[in-house]
């Protein structure tokens, strides 16, 4: 469940929280799993400098299809000096491209590879895919058994490989941002840690707040947030 809320997005209000916590649970932490947030691995490597932090590989993930939409936009409006519209076949099948290539069905196959190829006459959407797909498979084996120091090697070369020859300025943004944050990410591989039990119950108390219609008062949204997590956790 839920242990504790903290108002705020900033190191500061982490790092705050955390040193609230008695000296034994500090020494216990040993990971602490995050998404790709300067500010807040900052604050834990203030209040938590033994602990190894890891970057949660949804997120990265969702940065690379924001990447594929990026790049699939601003084909659109260089070729058509519009916005896509539903008799552009990539923006009729956005959703297709955005899909795990190792998911697709050998129909689904055929109608991605149809459209690069009659709305990808630079290649610039197709190149994008591929560095989408290649950072999927980067991030694919991870955990304690299935980590491979030399396949993840391999796999990372493949990806900033691919990167250089799109030389595309989206895919470029990705690529920094993988090297940037590549020790924790090679610690998310390494371990298989994830915050997706932390961003379940985020998307619970969004939840909570929707239902509400908001709350003026800050206590009351906070005690409404704990009384839903220790009920879940009686049922």
């Amino acid at each position: 469940g839920i242990i504790g809320l903290a108002a705020g997005r900033s190191g500061a209000c982490v790092e705050s929280w955390i040193v609230l916590q008695s000296n034994e649970f500090r020494a216990a932490v040993e990971v602490v799993a995050i998404d790709p947030s300067a500010p807040y691995a900052a604050g834990i490597r203030r209040a938590l400098p033994h602990a190894r932090i890891v970057l949660d590989h949804f997120h990265l993930v969702l940065l690379a299809n924001s990447m594929l939409t990026d790049v699939r936009q601003r084909v659109a409006h260089e070729q058509h000096d519009r916005r896509g519209r539903k008799v552009d076949p990539a923006w009729a099948h956005r959703r297709l491209l955005l899909r795990a290539g190792n998911t697709l069905s050998p129909k689904a196959l055929a109608r991605l590879k149809t459209v690069l190829a009659t709305d990808d006459p630079s290649g610039q959407l197709s190149a994008a895919w591929a560095v989408k797909e290649l950072l999927r498979q980067l991030l694919q084996t991870h955990g304690p058994t299935r980590y491979s120091r030399h396949e993840t090697a391999h796999r990372l070369t493949r990806f900033l490989s691919a990167v250089a020859v799109a030389d595309l300025p989206e895919t470029t943004r990705l690529a920094t941002t993988i090297e940037r944050w590549w020790p924790e990410i090679e610690g998310f591989l390494q371990l298989g840690v994830t915050n997706a039990r932390t961003e379940g119950y985020n998307r619970v108390i969004k939840q909570i707040k929707r239902v509400a219609c908001g709350f003026r008062n800050q206590a009351n949204y906070e005690r409404r947030i704990m009384l839903h997590s220790a009920a879940r956790r009686a049922a």
